[in-house]
């Protein structure tokens, strides 16, 4: 049975914290993606965040191949709802895509275009029900003191590349550091056995500030040797980390 983790693409998605601030109140900064060890290169992503205030309201997420090729792109909107995103992904080499096209009242409209195919489903929203495709980061914020405390926190993981949805768990672990700071860090799981069969996912976050700068477990992009999800380690240094590319494509 293949893992949920491996289909929802939690990362990173889920892979949010803001870096530059500029006036026209976007925040752009990249990740840094590693294979889940941090011994291999895998890609880069350029995210462009819009913010109305202190709300995130959407903004896309590009992705480059170590040589600068784009790989493809993410777009957000968030605006009717801060947990489920309507987003589309797409990775055009592979004539794929993916999304939550529609959100009215309680349904949820998806979508996912693969081998030629598409196919959509409608699902009913539940209590603490958020979409893996960077609603996670906001749901985490939101519930980040019980987390803190020790807490921990259930919700319902809309997965749109699987056309599902799956319970899962998060809860506090030990902590790291991270560019000579003390961090905070969670262990994400489903909520069910597997967990004995999915491979580890953790989030580490700012306890001060409440950004994340590092994100380690499967992502959505897809690894062209294995037909599967990359399992990454991505980092949103300040600077580039060695084995990073010299040139880095542009922040949009």
């Amino acid at each position: 049975m293949r893992s949920p983790l491996k289909w929802c693409g939690l990362l990173l998605v889920l892979i949010i914290c803001g870096r530059a601030e500029a006036a026209d109140d976007a925040r752009r900064f990249y990740g840094y993606a590693f294979d889940v060890k941090g011994e291999k290169y895998l890609y880069t992503e350029v995210h462009e965040q819009k913010f109305e205030g202190d709300k995130w309201v959407g903004g896309s997420i590009s992705y480059f191949a170590p040589d600068g090729s784009k790989l493809g792109q993410k777009t957000l909107d968030f605006s009717v709802d801060p947990f489920i995103p309507l987003y589309e992904h797409t990775l055009p080499a592979r004539e794929y895509r993916e999304g939550i096209i529609k959100i009215e009242g309680n349904t949820v409209l998806m979508s996912k275009t693969s081998g030629g195919q598409t196919r959509t489903k409608a699902i009913k929203k539940k209590n603490a029900a958020i979409s893996g495709d960077s609603g996670f980061h906001n749901f985490i914020r939101a519930h980040f003191k019980p987390l803190m405390a020790g807490e921990t926190v259930h919700f319902t993981l809309i997965a749109a590349g699987k056309l599902d949805t799956f319970k899962f768990r998060a809860k506090r672990i030990e902590g790291s550091s991270f560019e000579g700071r003390k961090m905070v860090r969670f262990l994400v799981e489903p909520n069910s056995l597997l967990r004995l069969l999915a491979p580890e996912l953790i989030v580490t976050y700012d306890p001060d500030t409440e950004k994340l700068v590092r994100y380690e477990g499967p992502n959505n992009v897809i690894d062209p040797e294995a037909d599967n999800a990359y399992n990454t380690r991505i980092s949103y240094f300040s600077e580039p980390p060695a084995g990073a590319p010299e040139n880095l494509p542009p922040l949009q």
